[in-house]
């Protein structure tokens, strides 16, 4: 237990530390994120937070995963995947990067993970009656999955305090677990990324002071991917003290809000055909700040919508794996609609309500227009 509780302090002492320094060089070089259309801030503000997160993160990963840990040999693996993320998140916050090179990155920190660190899904556990999956398959499989999960943080990063909040909340679900079962590298990276994360939104929440551009999100969403797929792994092995029924429903739980977001964005844009990659305003905290919350209660709806889906995954975990996603599945789309409804009602009623004014101002423009061809 030491070693974790040492990781999470010790990450948050660098990061908490690192971040107005971070600040301060962000705005000596002019490293800003300008204020456009889609964007929701209105003033200039630093966007390379993830340096901070990193290092509070990635010292206390290393510093305190002890020898005898299992699977403590493939840190080096792990801190090579993020290492590669970390610096393909600073070029697209430095440089802005093309979705092709940043796809590529990405897939190269995937494949590190999957080949040396042995990281992958090779069953189902019952999910529409699959349970081993061929060995080239799970490859792909997985290989999918961290990717969509690594862009998921990346695209809820969207109102202060977020993206930071959900991973504090789902790293530190998982670091329980693995504490719990004796998985004490999993738990030591979980709860160090908790540390970084809460040293981080302390200059985060709104007003924000910085956000954590890629660099951060993209980590975010890496060690993420990472620990719901061990989680997965580890929770769903029969006869293990510590196994969960039904233990892909609950990784999927756990990451409910951004990665159903993620998948239900990705779906429209291809049905639009676009790429799921183009920059629109259709994510779910796009709606709430139509219906006019503040970043604060946004954070706020997003982590109690994610609570309350580990509860009910967590009590419902006796169902049949498939007949519990399906239920997921369909409580996201009742919320996704929900607020879809809320926010119609809101935008056909601007667009009917024309000041009384301005209707007078075009009746007379059109009475003249008529008196003037009459003349004519």
């Amino acid at each position: 237990m030491q070693y974790i509780i040492l990781g999470a302090i010790l990450a948050f002492i660098i990061s908490f530390f690192a971040i107005p320094i971070i600040i301060g060089i962000a705005k000596s070089k002019k490293l800003f994120d300008e204020p456009d259309e889609r964007k929701v801030h209105k003033a200039i503000i630093p966007t390379i937070g993830g340096v901070g997160i990193f290092a509070g993160f990635i010292i206390g990963l290393l510093m305190c995963v002890p020898e005898f840990a299992i699977d403590a040999n493939k840190l080096k693996y792990f801190a090579a995947a993020i290492i590669v993320i970390f610096f393909l998140g600073l070029k697209d916050d430095l440089v802005i990067l093309s979705a092709s090179k940043k796809l590529i990155g990405q897939i190269i920190a995937a494949g590190i993970i999957i080949r040396f660190g042995n990281v992958y899904i090779d069953n189902m556990h019952g999910f529409l009656g699959i349970t081993t999956i061929p060995h080239y398959a799970s490859i792909f499989f997985t290989l999918f999955t961290i990717i969509v999960i690594t862009n998921s943080f990346n695209l809820i990063d969207g109102v202060d305090g977020l993206a930071g909040s959900l991973g504090l909340l789902t790293t530190a679900v998982f670091g329980l677990y693995f504490y719990f079962a004796g998985q004490f590298t999993y738990a030591v990276m979980a709860f160090s990324l908790v540390g970084a994360i809460a040293g981080f939104l302390i200059y985060n929440f709104s007003p924000a002071k910085i956000f954590m551009g890629d660099t951060g999100s993209l980590l975010l969403g890496l060690i993420n991917s990472i620990l719901v797929i061990k989680f997965i792994n580890v929770a769903g092995t029969i006869g293990n003290n510590y196994s969960l029924p039904a233990a892909p429903a609950l990784g999927f739980a756990i990451l409910i809000v951004p990665l159903f977001d993620t998948l239900r964005v990705f779906g429209l844009r291809i049905l639009d055909r676009r790429s799921p990659f183009s920059p629109d305003r259709i994510h779910v905290h796009h709606y709430l700040l139509d219906l006019g919350f503040s970043h604060r209660k946004i954070t706020f709806i997003c982590a109690t919508t994610t609570i309350l889906f580990i509860s009910i995954a967590f009590f419902l975990r006796a169902l049949d794996v498939t007949i519990l996603l399906m239920i997921l599945l369909a409580l996201s789309f009742l919320f996704i609609g929900i607020i879809f409804y809320f926010r119609q009602k809101i935008v056909l009623k601007q667009r009917n309500s024309v000041p009384e004014k301005k209707i007078r101002t075009q009746h007379s423009i059109f009475e003249f227009s008529q008196e003037t061809a009459v003349l004519d």
